[in-house]
């Protein structure tokens, strides 16, 4: 038995949670009120406004029953009056809590009324993916709630006073039971109340990743209200959470409650922060599990108790069970550790280890904790953890990165790092089941990793990554007040640390983490000391890797982070595969070519589909995206002007490199046609590299971090899907990169690169190389054959296309990967002999690319006419994201000369007859297997796509297929 003790405390919760369910505090400590021994939890608490699944038997999540929400302005009555039990809040605005057990923001409350006091001609409002009652379409969001357009104090009248979230909550204490409440933090800050009295002013409770316990034992009785005035949130000043550039600002700046507001009910004794720390052989061959949990006495005399801690490995094996008796002072908490020394069933031979999904299985093991007396039990905690090494090192070297960059390994396994940036919903709203469609997509991408930056998603979110073997980078935010500057006073330090230790806690054992940073700028010296000494006692770190920033800077404990940012807006795909020009600023910012890892880079905008568009965007909103090329359309973010440098807000780079590539468009559906094009050349080159040059010197690229892969609401900045699943030319693009069996085309020498992102090895593979003309005619036809790639290999300079190099003309490269006779591979490029030449004199530092030749595109609008035929075939299969039909799509290039460019299908609501029904009618629970093909004469290609047919709506399911040279036609599923 290991015998650290401490005092409960009242400010916040130092026995903090006991799994990896986060925001959970079994075991927090209580103040007063002192339990009684043989006080054990009574069974019924458990229930309290279930479903309340925290991990813990002895918490729940308060509002489970409803909340309701008002502003200060309009309930005026002071704090003691409306925490009193039977105050009445008719008028105010009832709200549910969401997934996380959350009741949200200001405008969620406001949403979820269907109120809008900017428009009521626009209530009620909704927060659906389309149409034009949707907050998200639009403008609607600004005439309904205002708008913002500096990051800051919130200026918008209504949302810069505090609000009031009240519920009531009815505990049932037995004699001897100690009441506590926690509070996880708050976007904001908040004075709280209970039954009329003050248990915390907003001087204590501040900051979005905080926790906070309270002893309400001598308050409650019966029923009981909690209060909680919310003040406005400043990112600038407080600890809290803000997006940065990438949307618009929520109006109210996401004032409120993120995450579970809670009710702990003890005994005399709990137990609670249990969590594992593991020590795997290098060869995995075994795993030693050092089990912690701390044991809080509730009473004021010496308790003697035995703690039992059960391992129950994956799939019901045989669980492993260890226990000891300890004694506990009055009023304190002790840590108990159970180390593999004194319990060698600990160490457990033949592991089941957690992989990424592309690599291996993720097998859970589950933890659970109990503390009795006698026959007495007391209360449990439970959660999962994964048996898996990460290692982090420097690699490599080159002139502006001497250091090297840097490099991790799973499980031993060298690998290239490649994923995107992740953005909540815009109001912070969390679904379980948005999380569930938004992984079917990443993994149906390729992707293996997303990066959060400021913003901690719940605990479902992690549990649902570890399941699905995806990486999580977390980390803090940049450009606000978690970039320090200046002396920090005692009152920050404790929120920092106090936050540190509550995001260690709760992260601490997903598998699916593998590191944490801070963002643009490192750390301070105070911000650093305060940050590991919380991730340490978390037992957070050093177990899991620290970096001190995402671009290119150091401090003297976590040493140089061996990472770069930037670019963010266009640049032409052979920009990433660019390594002789460095630049010469030492944070390697906006130097984003692949070289080194990047944690945040991409072209900037991305345009979805028509079907898309239709759905968040007006007629004017869509007249403006194809002919005023200097809008600032609302769907990008507040800032206003086209100028170079850090304004995202209109699309005229994007727009620039589009007409001078493709040639000019004459409608709406064309620019769009155009811009899948561009997107999808773009995100696949972006990608490609990165694998392409993993194994290049002096210094390899190791990780690239798409920005951004999602957001919160509609969107044409920054992603790779859209809200509403809508998977355009940019998703595509990236899922042809990220495939696990792929060929590649190298846009800086043109060969051809052969990459393997699975788990084994794949023999028998051959790789056919064809250069086409505009009109379909073979230049060149080269096959390399009896090929052999290994786990995570790259293979480069197995074929070089002969293409042509005048006069100016567009060509393709067809590469075409079999696999014994099979293909697994088809990947088209469309080039010309007028190449993209960037400037790097003026593009080196600068988010977006400045071009002194664009490439010459247009041969494409020239392309005739081509014709296709399309079989389909459907079966009843279970698939992704609660698919319940998988179709093959085969589609036919049937004419004799002509190439059939950039084919799309989509699965629709249509008649028996096989016609397409008006209106919006493509399902959205589609999830494509390639799209966006380019077919040469006789060519097939099949794709497969899974949907769900309740998304049908009683329709017969259509297919439609069309092209860039092709009308559209339609076929029954």
């Amino acid at each position: 038995m290991s015998g650290t003790r401490r005092p409960r405390s009242v400010l916040w919760a130092v026995a903090v949670s006991a799994t990896t369910l986060a925001w959970l505090v079994p075991g927090a400590a209580a103040a007063a009120g002192a339990a009684s021994p043989g006080a054990a939890l009574p069974h019924d608490v458990t229930l309290l406004n279930s479903p309340s699944d925290t991990g813990a038997s002895d918490i729940s999540n308060l509002g489970g029953g409803g909340w309701t929400v008002q502003s200060s302005a309009v309930a005026t009555q002071s704090g003691a009056q409306i925490s009193t039990p039977g105050f009445n809040t008719s008028t105010w605005l009832p709200v549910a809590n969401d997934d996380a057990g959350a009741p949200g923001t200001e405008i969620e409350a406001l949403a979820q009324n269907g109120k809008c006091p900017g428009d009521t001609a626009l209530q009620p409002v909704n927060q659906d993916t389309s149409g034009p009652s949707s907050v998200f379409f639009s403008t609607n969001m600004q005439l309904c709630y205002g708008s913002m357009s500096k990051i800051g104090p919130d200026t918008v009248s209504q949302f810069s006073v505090p609000w009031w979230w009240r519920t009531d909550f009815t505990p049932n204490l037995q004699a001897g039971q100690v009441a506590t409440l926690i509070v996880n933090g708050v976007v904001g800050s908040a004075n709280v109340w209970v039954n009329g009295t003050e248990v915390a002013t907003s001087a204590t409770v501040t900051g979005a990743y905080t926790r906070f316990t309270f002893n309400l034992t001598n308050l409650v009785a019966g029923t009981n209200s909690l209060a909680i005035e919310v003040n406005p949130n400043d990112p600038t000043s407080m600890f809290t959470l803000d997006n940065v550039d990438w949307t618009q600002i929520p109006p109210d700046n996401n004032t409120g409650i993120q995450f579970p507001v809670q009710l702990q009910v003890d005994g005399a004794l709990a137990v609670g922060n249990s969590h594992v720390n593991q020590s795997d052989a290098a060869d995995l061959s075994s795993a030693a599990l050092t089990v912690k949990t701390d044991v809080t006495n509730n009473t004021t005399a010496a308790q003697t108790a035995t703690v039992t801690a059960t391992i129950t490995p994956p799939n019901s094996g045989t669980p492993i069970t260890v226990s000891q008796n300890v004694t506990v002072p009055a009023s304190t908490t002790q840590t108990v550790s159970f180390a593999p020394g004194g319990f060698p069933s600990l160490t457990i031979a033949s592991p089941q280890i957690w992989w990424p999904y592309q690599l291996g299985a993720q097998p859970l093991y589950t933890l659970g904790v109990t503390v009795a007396q006698g026959s007495t039990q007391y209360n449990s905690t439970t959660g999962t953890f994964g048996i898996r090494t990460v290692t982090s090192h420097l690699i490599g070297s080159n002139g502006i990165e001497p250091s090297g960059a840097r490099a991790f390994q799973i499980n031993g396994v060298p690998i290239v790092i490649r994923g995107g940036g992740y953005d909540p919903n815009l109001f912070l709203h969390y679904s379980a089941a948005d999380t569930a469609k938004q992984i079917a997509l990443m993994k149906n991408m390729g992707l293996n990793t997303i990066r959060l930056e400021g913003h901690i998603m719940p605990a479902d979110w992690f549990q649902q990554m570890d399941a699905a073997g995806i990486l999580v980078n977390g980390g803090f935010q940049c450009c606000d007040a978690w970039e320090v500057g200046g002396t920090l006073t005692q009152a920050q330090l404790n929120v920092l640390q106090n936050s540190a230790q509550t995001i260690g806690t709760n992260l601490r054992n997903h598998p699916s983490v593998f590191s944490f940073q801070w963002s643009d700028n490192q750390p301070s010296s105070q911000q650093e000391s305060v940050s590991i000494t919380g991730f340490t006692a978390a037992d957070f770190y050093p177990q899991t890797s620290l970096i001190a920033s995402a671009e290119y800077k150091s401090t003297a404990t976590l040493g140089v982070s061996g990472e770069k940012e930037g670019p963010y807006d266009w640049v032409p795909p052979n920009y990433w595969y660019d390594t002789t020009h460095l630049g010469s600023d030492s944070t390697v910012t906006n130097a984003g070519a692949a070289w080194g890892y990047d944690s945040e880079e991409s072209a900037g905008d991305t345009i979805p589909t028509l079907d898309s568009l239709n759905r968040f965007m007006s007629a004017s909103d869509e007249s403006n995206l194809w002919q005023n090329t200097k809008f600032n359309q609302f769907h990008l973010n507040y800032e206003p002007r086209c100028k170079t440098g850090y304004a995202f807000g209109t699309l005229c780079h994007f727009d620039t490199a589009l007409s001078s590539r493709y040639g000019a468009w004459s409608s709406l559906s064309q620019y769009v046609e155009e811009a899948q094009a561009q997107d999808y050349e773009n995100t696949r080159a972006q990608f490609e590299a990165f694998i392409a040059h993993a194994n290049n010197t002096p210094l390899p690229s190791t990780g690239t971090i798409y920005w951004q892969m999602n957001k919160g609401w509609p969107s044409m900045l920054w992603t790779l899907y859209n809200s509403d699943g809508d998977q355009a030319g940019s998703y595509f693009g990236a899922q042809e990169a990220n495939r696990s069996l792929h060929a590649i085309y190298t846009l800086d020498n043109g060969t051809v690169t052969l990459d393997n992102l699975g788990n084994t090895t794949q023999a028998g593979l051959s790789v056919e190389a064809k250069v086409y003309n505009l009109a379909g005619a073979v230049l060149d036809d080269q096959t390399a054959s009896n090929i052999s790639l290994t786990s995570q290999q790259v293979l480069t300079g197995v074929l070089t296309p002969k293409v042509p190099t005048s006069p100016v003309q567009t060509y393709f490269v067809e590469l075409q990967l079999k696999q014994n006779a099979t293909l697994v591979d088809r990947n088209v490029y469309w080039l010309s002999t007028q190449p993209d030449v960037v400037n790097w004199s003026k593009t080196l530092g600068q988010p977006q690319g400045t071009l002194s030749q664009y490439a010459n595109l247009t041969g494409l609008q020239t392309l005739p006419a081509s014709s296709v035929s399309a079989t389909a075939s459907t079966v009843n299969q279970a698939g992704p994201d609660g698919a319940d039909r998988a179709t093959t799509v085969t589609i036919t290039n049937t004419s004799s000369a002509t190439v059939a460019f950039l084919l799309r299908a989509d699965v629709r609501r249509g008649t028996a007859g096989g016609q397409e029904l008006s209106g919006d009618n493509e399902l959205q629970s589609s999830l494509w297997q390639n799209n966006d093909i380019t077919l040469f004469p006789g060519e097939s290609q099949a794709l497969t796509v899974t949907w769900n047919s309740a998304d049908l709506q009683g329709a017969t399911a259509v297919v439609s297929v069309s092209g860039w040279n092709v009308p559209k036609i339609d076929i029954l599923a």
